[in-house]
């Protein structure tokens, strides 16, 4: 695989949705077998990122969101993050796709931003789960759908003390451009991303187009580095047919605007979540592929 750093800020990159909505339809209850899945059916798993792959799609993430203890715990399994890791890495890798991307979600502690223990004990789960990768060939760690300023900052120092290649990050806002259920800005999130060590810094929304273009921007006032958007599908509906503000995404083929009107932006990375299939992955290649990242003035 090609170092990704060389193509920071330079090649127009997709990563793979996520499976879930694939595997949701052969009737996997994906809150408590996500992760599971890999170990008692890597063929199930394999089948859904093939047809990202197929799609196009130059990064493919694995299906880990739920690899910290705390999370893991849920389902029993806190015990075995080593082996769902690396479950989900050797289906990737059978692949051969040109950059692996291992995701890592929220825990959803509450964190006590005043208190140090809590803080260190967040920090940790972070760490501890970065750790569970282990040195096998993956290009980055995604720190995906972060819910809060403590989480970004414990989630970045924790991977931070066991990984120094390239870290992804993302947090859900809304489109005035707040955190999800939180009071706060998207740019004091970016710039924390920043200060605590993030190569590419994101934002994953279900706001219509021209309002993510215009989040976007605000981004990029604060920060000039790699740019990750993710868009979410609130639900696959073509028959709706045209862009609603409940569902702006609601089918692949608007995928093409989306795609060219983020570029002209400066985002670089583009990736379909929520109710998203290969199709919608495959049209964000369609518009992106072969072109290089706008320069900003």
């Amino acid at each position: 695989m090609p170092d990704i750093e060389m193509r920071f800020n330079r090649d127009m990159l997709v990563l793979s949705a996520p499976v879930d909505e694939v595997l949701s339809r052969q009737g996997v209850d994906i809150e408590h077998d996500r992760e599971f899945l890999s170990l008692i059916e890597p063929e199930a798993v394999r089948e859904a990122y093939r047809l990202e792959s197929v799609a196009g799609a130059q990064c493919l993430v694995t299906n880990t969101a739920g690899i910290t203890a705390a999370r893991l715990a849920h389902v029993n399994m806190e015990d075995r993050p080593l082996e769902l890791a690396e479950a989900s890495l050797t289906v990737l890798r059978s692949l051969r796709p040109q950059h692996i991307i291992a995701e890592i979600g929220p825990t959803y502690l509450p964190i006590d931003a005043s208190s140090a223990t809590s803080l260190k004990q967040n920090r940790d789960q972070y760490a501890d789960a970065a750790r569970a990768f282990g040195t096998s060939e993956y290009d980055a760690l995604f720190l995906n759908g972060m819910v809060s300023l403590p989480d970004v900052q414990c989630a970045l120092m924790g991977v931070r003390m066991a990984y120094d290649g390239p870290v992804f990050a993302s947090i859900d806002v809304e489109a005035d451009g707040t955190i999800s259920r939180r009071d706060q800005p998207i740019e004091e999130a970016v710039s924390l991303m920043a200060e605590y060590g993030a190569s590419v810094v994101g934002f994953a929304t279900a706001a219509p187009l021209d309002e993510t273009v215009e989040l976007a921007k605000r981004v990029r006032a604060v920060w000039d580095g790699p740019l990750l958007v993710q868009l979410a599908v609130r639900k696959h509906d073509p028959k709706q047919g045209v862009a609603t503000k409940e569902n702006p995404y609601y089918c692949p083929d608007v995928m093409i605007e989306a795609a060219t009107k983020l570029r002209g932006a400066g985002v670089q990375f583009l990736r379909a979540t929520g109710a998203a299939t290969p199709s919608y992955t495959g049209a964000l290649v369609a518009a992106s592929a072969g072109f290089d990242v706008v320069a900003q003035a």
